[in-house]
């Protein structure tokens, strides 16, 4: 192969991230190694270095990606249990990207594309919590966007690393999701006990 072949590949970034999202996928984000990925991409060593500059850099190219893939999932969202749902399928559709989103020790967390991405996530996210009625007894819409955000991210983690298997069985885990959601959100407004 020369060395001319080695560098023009057609389009090197997406070949690199799918091999990484790959190997994320099979072990873990620990497991990558630019010199790898190169070599399952076909090309040199270092060509993975002219798009990412190093590991920190592509991991924190596979979160951005994967915050914008989150953020298109829950802009097609109808209401708060839609986007939870949706939360869960594209966690369970796109597990590579899920590991490495969340832990800032992995990328650069202060990557401008990075924030830019996250941004229009939690944008998805507190769209949903927009539709929950207030009703003046309730936490604030801040802490609703914690409270349903840490349902369908635990739900989510607890989903992919297979803890829940034995309280759900064979059901559909995003008809679970529903019905945990439909237990901490509901859509009408519970009127204050009568004294």
């Amino acid at each position: 192969m020369s060395s001319r072949s080695t560098y023009h590949h057609g389009d090197l970034r997406q070949a690199v991230l799918s091999a990484a999202l790959d190997v994320i996928a099979t072990e873990g984000p620990s497991a990558l190694s630019l010199r790898d990925l190169a070599r399952r991409a076909g090309v040199s060593h270092a060509a993975p270095a002219h798009h990412f500059k190093d590991r920190a850099g592509l991991l924190t190219a596979v979160a951005t990606e994967g915050f914008d893939l989150l953020a298109a999932a829950l802009a097609q969202a109808k209401d708060l249990k839609d986007a939870g749902v949706r939360y869960v399928r594209f966690a369970t559709e796109h597990p590579a990207h899920f590991q490495v989103m969340f832990q800032p020790d992995l990328h650069r967390p202060d990557d401008p594309e990075l924030l830019a991405a996250k941004e229009r996530a939690g944008a998805g996210l507190r769209a949903g919590i927009a539709g929950v009625p207030a009703d003046g007894r309730g936490p604030d819409a801040r802490l609703a966007g914690v409270a349903a955000w840490s349902l369908a991210h635990g739900f989510a983690t607890l989903l992919l690393s297979h803890n829940l298997a034995g309280p759900i069985g064979e059901q559909d885990p995003e008809e679970v999701f529903r019905t945990l959601a439909g237990l901490l959100f509901t859509s009408d407004t519970a009127q204050p006990p009568q004294e």
